[in-house]
Order: C-alpha cells, then structure tokens, then sequence
C-alpha cells in the first residue's frame, strides 16, 4: 500500500483549498455581478420608457408649453443607442449611434434587426401613429455584464502564473534537498570505505582467504562507485558514447550474481545491430539496479525478471518486465513521486532518482508501460541512438 509524506499531504491539501477559494471568490463575483448588470438593465430600460414619454409630450406639446424640462430629459441620453422609427421601420431619428459614411440605410436595416433580437422595442402611440423605441446596453452596462468574465480570465491567469511559481518552489527545495541528502550520504560512505579498504590490505598481508578478500574487493569497488553517485547528484553528469547491450549486461550480471537463486533475470538483445548512445555508465547502471531491486521486492525475492533490448526510429528501447504483485493504473505516475512507496520501510526515493537520471541526465524517458495485479508490471526506458551498426544477436 503507498504511503505518502505529511507534508505532501498537507500541500495537495493546501492546493485543494486555495482552488476551491479562488472558485467560490470568481462565483460569487459573477453572480453579484450580474444581478447588478440586470438590476441596471431594467433602470435602463426604465429610462427609456420616460424618454419616450417625454418624446411623445415634446411633439404634442403646443406654443403655450413649457417643454424645457422635456427637452433635459430627452438630451439627458448620452449613453444609450436608441434608433425611433414608424410603423414601416422608417428611421425618424437616432441617438449615441455612429453612423457609417456611406450605405447608412442597409447600416440602420442591420442595427433595428440586432437590436431587435435582443431587446423588445419601446411602443409609443402618438395620435393614429405608432413608433418603436429600438435600444441596446450603454456602454457602462456592457462594461458591467463583460467585467466577470474579464476579472474570470485575470483570476485564471493568476492562478496559472501562481500554481507554476508554487510548483517551481517546491521543486527547487526538492532539489536542495536531493542535493544535499546525496553529498551528506557521499561523505558519511567515505570514512567506512577507507577504513575497511585497510582492514583488506591487513587480510591480503596475511594471505588469508584470498578468494573472499577478491569479492570483498568488488564489493568495495561497488561501495567507491556508489558513493560517486551520490556525490554527482546535483552537477551534470559527463556523458559518453557506449554500446548500450554491453553497459546493460554488465548491470544486469551484477544484479544476478548477488540476488537470490530464486530470482531469475534474463537480458535480451533483439537488435541486430550493436546501437551506441550518450550514457554516465556508474548513473545508469543505478537505474538497472533500483529497477531489478524494485522488482525482487515486488516479487518477494522469488520470480523471473524479463529485460528486453530493442531499436525504433533512432529510439532505444529498453523494456523491464516482472511477474510481481502489480500496480494499480492510477499509481503510473504517483510511484515516480518522492516519498511514495510500496515497502514498509524506506523513503521512496528510488524511483525518482531513476526518473531524475534517465529525463533530466540523459534526455530521455521512462514510464510504467504496463502493470497487472498479482502478474508483474513492466517498466519502459526510452534513450536515444546514437550509432547503429550490424551485430549478431547478444544476450545473456
């Protein structure tokens, strides 16, 4: 069962919540929003309605009037379009509309029927004719109902711009820390290394069990290798042009002569061609390891281990098959996040060093291509070919 770290739980939990503030904040702003665009949608209207009130008195009004207070209200429109016509959509007269320099009537034919569509005309009566009243939003109204979605995108690129800031954050401490935890692990190795190397030179001296003094001597070759490893951790690696079947086999030989007799591990080449690529040899063999380890364990120490070697359109591929316990589908990608784990003791770190060395040492990728519960999973390794030339078959 995976188990992740506290403080990855309390940060996707932070992340959840700051979200769901964020929607409820554009909600409620849109809502409110445009309950006031249509509370000043109806005042409009209303306006309009005196408007045309005070049109109808202004031309019924006769010498003996006094129409001043009618023409403030009619000039008082400054915002709103308003187009009047007869009964035969004849334009009488028009108000806060730019009119074109030319084809000005087919101009009006479009503007009655749009406005039309969204609004339903003003009707005055006057004596045995009737007019319509065609209006559309002020300029202030459109600027009301557009300002949610506009404060909705604002708020979207805000969060874009702050999830990748936080993202970056995270993922520059993750590196501090990988760093720091590498060189600290690199240096607490040095001082056993050195002293049990002459502990050694004492046992040669002496001659005594020469065979097991040689494979304590590779044991302690591999130790001085690990210990570069963590030490690399943090600075680019220098990569250099090898046959990729002969770096995989020597990785994989290791694996075999120091896992149980149980654990069957097979390599094979179906290329025929020898397939070079840029590769940190003591890095990629890590990655052979931490996956044949992984696998060991996922099969309680008992089980056939499957390493495919292929080419594709200038690909290598490399396929790491195992008849272990399997993987649920959603744990693809979470297993490559540190402090996920399938073991009851460790940090899971291993897999996102894997995934650190094979993406961002060497370019290229690496991905769980297939996994069935209580069957085995498969992992894939993509890198790039640098040379090809013709082989016989290899494998071990």
């Amino acid at each position: 069962m995976f188990r992740a770290k506290n403080n990855l739980i309390s940060k996707q939990w932070f992340n959840s919540i700051f979200m769901l503030i964020a929607i409820a904040i554009v909600l409620i702003s849109t809502l409110f929003t445009n309950n006031l665009a249509n509370k000043l949608a109806t005042e409009e209207r209303k306006r309009l309605v005196i408007w045309a009130e005070a049109t109808h008195q202004f031309i019924d009004a006769n010498e003996n009037s006094d129409i001043s207070f009618l023409s403030s209200i009619i000039e008082e429109n400054t915002s709103i379009p308003v187009i009047l016509t007869d009964n035969e959509n004849r334009i009488i007269s028009s108000k806060n509309i730019k009119e074109p320099e030319s084809n000005v009537e087919s101009f009006y034919n479009h503007e009655i029927k749009r406005l039309k569509e969204s609004h339903k005309p003003i009707i005055v009566k006057i004596e045995n004719t009737i007019q319509y009243i065609y209006y559309d939003e002020s300029t202030l109204l459109k600027q009301l109902i557009y300002f949610p979605y506009i404060q909705f995108g604002i708020i979207i690129v805000f969060l874009v711009i702050a999830f990748f800031s936080f993202y970056s954050n995270v993922k520059a401490e993750q590196n501090q820390v990988w760093v720091g935890l590498s060189k600290e692990t690199a240096h607490q190795l040095g001082t056993p290394i050195s002293s049990l190397l002459a502990w050694m030179d004492i046992l040669k001296e002496k001659q005594l069990h020469s065979e097991l003094i040689e494979e304590m001597g590779k044991d302690m070759n591999r130790l001085n290798i690990i210990a570069e490893r963590f030490s690399k951790i943090g600075s680019k690696p220098d990569l250099t042009t090898v046959d990729i079947n002969n770096t995989l086999i020597q990785a994989v030989q290791y694996m075999i002569k120091r896992s149980s007799q149980q654990v069957i591990i097979n390599c094979t080449n179906t290329s025929d061609k020898v397939v070079y690529t840029q590769l940190n040899i003591p890095l990629f063999e890590w990655v052979i390891e931490n996956l044949c380890k992984n696998a060991i364990d996922a099969m309680n120490g008992k089980g056939y281990i499957d390493i495919k070697l292929s080419t594709n359109n200038q690909q290598i591929l490399i396929d790491i098959s195992d008849t272990g316990k399997g993987l649920e589908k959603n744990k693809f990608k979470l297993i490559f996040t540190p402090g996920f784990t399938t073991k009851t003791r460790g940090w899971g770190l291993g897999l996102s060093l894997v995934k650190r060395i094979i993406e961002e040492y060497h370019g290229g990728k690496i991905y769980v291509k297939s996994s069935e519960i209580n069957k085995g999973t498969t992992f894939r390794i993509i890198l790039k070919a640098s040379i090809e030339k013709d082989n016989n078959l290899l494998q071990t």
